[in-house]
């Protein structure tokens, strides 16, 4: 069976005729291919142990083990996304690009899922490719040259949690003394495999714009955020039983729907470092 690419309506797209836990050469290739223009990949019908979750995720770089996520017992390199049925806080509810903040952003996540609601639940993706096209001609030349400072400190660090045990957080996210990066990176970047043009800027990890003043600047990520978040840009994906998405990091926005209260929601991800963005 030939591996299958289809574009999905809006941003990524599925992937088939795959088995993930045996992948050839050649299907590797087509997959950096893959990301490098739709940024997203959706796989259904999959049976990934977390072992072959790890090794699929080393034959496209080394595994990022994961600062602020609680990880999987035995499985360092597997971090954790969880909500149990009594929590009411989901982890990525927000719009945003994993790893921004970090001075080598990472490539990507691949998420597998391991117990899903009996609805809800869905993940929303934005291309950032499609947004960078969809900009005017003026507004593509008012971002050369701009860079943007991201920070994880107003999400990870100390200031971002509550105090107390009521905190639904504590035991899903933690090391708060580790959330000190900041990181500069262009507002335009070309895409490491494909050099394609994506925006690079997300609203829970970009701060402030180096080059403009705090107003200015703010008015412009704004602008910038509500310009991504057209449907044109959004793709919704349903998860069910054996799915796997492996996103990029630097050509996409995600964001975890809660809209399953009373019900639990557990999946296994990896995250792969990747390469400095120019």
């Amino acid at each position: 069976m030939s591996m299958t690419i289809v574009p999905a309506g809006g941003a990524g797209a599925y992937v088939t005729g795959v088995n993930l836990n045996e992948v050839a050469p050649p299907e590797l290739h087509q997959m950096k291919d893959t990301l490098g223009q739709y940024g997203v990949m959706f796989f259904r019908k999959q049976d990934m142990s977390p072992e072959a979750h790890i090794l699929f995720a080393e034959e496209f770089g080394a595994i990022n083990i994961n600062r602020f996520f609680t990880p999987v017992a035995e499985y360092p390199q597997i971090a954790q996304v969880l909500k149990e049925a009594d929590q009411k806080k989901n982890i990525g509810e927000a719009w945003h690009t994993d790893h921004s903040y970090d001075q080598i952003p990472a490539l990507g996540s691949i998420l597998v899922a391991r117990e899903l609601p009996k609805t809800g639940g869905d993940t929303l993706f934005i291309s950032m490719f499609a947004a960078y096209d969809a900009l005017s001609d003026d507004m593509k030349s008012k971002l050369e040259g701009l860079t943007a400072v991201h920070s994880s400190r107003h999400v990870f660090g100390k200031a971002a949690y509550l105090a107390g045990k009521d905190n639904e957080l504590l035991g899903r996210l933690g090391n708060t003394d580790a959330a000190t990066q900041d990181a500069i990176h262009p507002l335009v970047i070309d895409h490491p495999f494909s050099g394609r043009k994506a925006l690079y800027v997300n609203p829970e990890f970009t701060v402030r714009i180096s080059e403009l003043p705090a107003s200015q600047g703010s008015e412009l990520l704004e602008e910038l955020y509500s310009h991504c978040q057209q449907d044109d840009f959004i793709h919704r994906f349903q998860w069910e039983d054996g799915t796997v998405v492996f996103w990029d990091n630097r050509a996409s926005w995600h964001k975890a729907l809660n809209d399953y209260p009373g019900e639990r929601r557990y999946m296994h991800r990896i995250t792969i470092e990747g390469v400095p963005l120019v």
